[in-house]
């Protein structure tokens, strides 16, 4: 919906400006004004004991468990009810030994999960050991069809192949067509499990999301063991409510700086955003870092719609050269609507400044940096628009891997994250490794072939799918096709990525991973955030809103 307003500009010039009217967010005040829990401090602490309980009982299971299936089930378990972050050493301990063992002799079940458990903790094994599974004509082997527990397995381990692995591409068009074939032969839970696969795979699902789903599947499981049950239930309302806490403090925050009031055409997405940063560390350590990390997505999310929706291509410019400058005197330059938004962009900066160690601050400077990059990016297609130039692919992919915001949104997840994030972590993410690229990658292409309609229903500077289309002569179907297949490129690059070894520790590659598959499930079947439709209201409800009950 699109809606006009008359400017002034000086004595004499009108301008006639064109801004879409986004509706407002489904949540408005809700996390400042609901109170979520009706038990008591006392019945809380009663729960967090519980829990510690619970964590001994089940570190002993490690220990206790003989044979490697059943220990791999065992972190398979604890991995989907998102419970692995209190047991990091034993799980490293036992992937080790799973890592050790001959599988030649294993079914497809265990061979698939093997395969999945160890590529996602970055033990580069082979996909070869899937060839067992084939007849001398190269087929899988026929007795496999109505296996659909080790087709599932097997399904979910293709989604983690690097370039070059024919096998778990041919295996991933097997296992789908096997399973579908299957589902309505299928009983309770494994029916479920299904078909929440092949809607997403496993390893692309947001951990929360996917425990709040699973845990009753889990539930229904004839071979559970109630007492991971009963942590996992624990665990997810404990997490929920810090997790209401931090947004409690950010939807404040928000409202306090009135920027949705001041800066109408500005989506009003609080709620969303911060969805969105939990999906890419849901950890409680990281608490400080996901209030950090929101207030940053949300001002480049203003900032992108005073470019992108409403201001004019002299006022960009002006915009873009005091954020080069950023420091208070730059503001005089600025139109009066944009002067409000740039004072609190650096009254922001400096707060985080001032919450940030000592030795923490030079993090700053970098998220600084990258506003600046990103700014220059947006500036430079708005010229496209004015200019209705549409550049090739690759031209234009130099300019919106930038405008993506995905480096920036790294670099501003990095900033409250402790001391794993070190002065190499932000040398190194700032060099755009492959890492960087490929999140990049699959952000900006999900975004363009979600918001191509939309977006060609006003002036706008042309996407990739555009460019696409020009640069082949084809039409927009066959444009986002090909671009998607891009976008599975790069979920390889991300993979291969994981395997080599890299300056920095595992929980920081592991964020850039969880970030690409925030930006999957935000465009999966729309521009989520931006529309904040139903899907992503019920999503928001079950992690942040609805406890389990007990």
């Amino acid at each position: 919906m699109e809606k006009q307003s008359l400017n002034f500009i000086g004595d004499d010039e009108v301008i006639v400006r064109k801004s879409t009217q986004y509706h407002p967010s489904v949540w408005g005040d809700f996390f400042i004004r609901s109170s979520f829990h009706s038990q008591t401090q006392k019945s809380f602490q009663r729960m967090i004991k519980r829990a510690e309980e619970l964590k001994v009982h089940v570190k002993t299971m490690f220990k206790d468990t003989s044979g490697i299936p059943q220990l791999m089930n065992l972190i398979d378990s604890i991995q989907l009810l998102r419970l692995d972050y209190h047991f990091e050493d034993e799980i490293d301990g036992a992937l080790r030994l799973i890592f050790e063992v001959d599988d030649t002799n294993y079914g497809l079940y265990e061979t698939s999960l093997r395969f999945r458990l160890l590529r996602q903790h970055g033990y580069n094994v082979s996909a070869e050991s899937f060839n067992k599974f084939k007849d001398d004509n190269g087929s899988f082997i026929s007795t496999l069809n109505g296996d659909a527990k080790g087709l599932l397995s097997l399904y979910n381990a293709s989604y983690l192949a690097t370039h070059g692995e024919t096998i778990l591409d041919e295996a991933n068009y097997f296992s789908k067509s096997q399973l579908v074939s299957l589902l309505s032969e299928l009983e309770q839970p494994l029916e479920t499990h299904v078909s929440l696969s092949l809607e997403v795979p496993l390893c692309r699902r947001i951990k929360s999301l996917l425990a709040r789903i699973y845990i009753p599947i889990y539930q229904k499981d004839a071979t559970r063991d109630d007492v991971i049950l009963e942590l996992a239930k624990l665990d997810f309302n404990i997490l929920q409510s810090l997790y209401q806490e931090e947004l409690k403090k950010v939807s404040i925050w928000w409202n306090d700086l009135a920027l949705a009031k001041s800066l109408k055409f500005a989506r009003d997405r609080i709620v969303e955003s911060y969805y969105w940063v939990h999906g890419i560390y849901y950890e409680p350590q990281y608490s400080r870092a996901r209030v950090m990390c929101t207030k940053a997505f949300c001002l480049v999310s203003v900032m992108d719609d005073i470019y992108d929706n409403y201001s004019t291509l002299e006022e960009r410019k002006l915009l873009t050269e005091a954020i080069k400058r950023w420091n208070h005197q730059a503001v005089d330059s600025l139109p009066e609507y944009i002067k409000d938004f740039y004072l609190k962009l650096l009254k922001t900066f400096e707060e985080f400044e001032a919450e940030l160690e000592l030795n923490e601050t030079y993090r700053v400077q970098y998220l600084k940096n990258e506003f600046t990059t990103i700014a220059i990016a947006y500036f430079e297609e708005s010229k496209w628009g004015v200019e209705q130039y549409v550049p090739s692919l690759d031209e234009h992919l130099r300019v919106s891997l930038i405008s993506s915001g995905s480096s920036l949104i790294i670099c501003s997840m990095y900033l409250g994250m402790g001391e794993v994030a070190t002065k190499e972590v932000f040398k190194w993410y700032s060099s755009f490794p492959k890492l960087v690229e490929a999140c990049s990658v699959i952000g900006r292409l999900l975004n363009d072939i979600r918001s191509h309609e939309t977006e060609q229903e006003r002036d706008h500077s042309a996407s990739t799918v555009e460019s696409y289309m020009k640069e082949h002569d084809t039409d927009a179907k066959v444009a986002c096709e090909k671009l998607r297949e891009i976008v599975e490129k790069a979920w390889k690059d991300l993979n291969k990525e994981r395997l080599n070894p890299t300056p920095v520790a595992r929980p920081i590659i592991e964020k850039i991973l969880n970030l690409s598959i925030s930006m999957e499930d935000i465009y999966r079947y729309t521009d989520e955030y931006t529309h904040s439709d139903n899907k992503m209201k019920d999503n928001i409800s079950l992690v942040l809103v609805e406890p389990i009950p007990i």
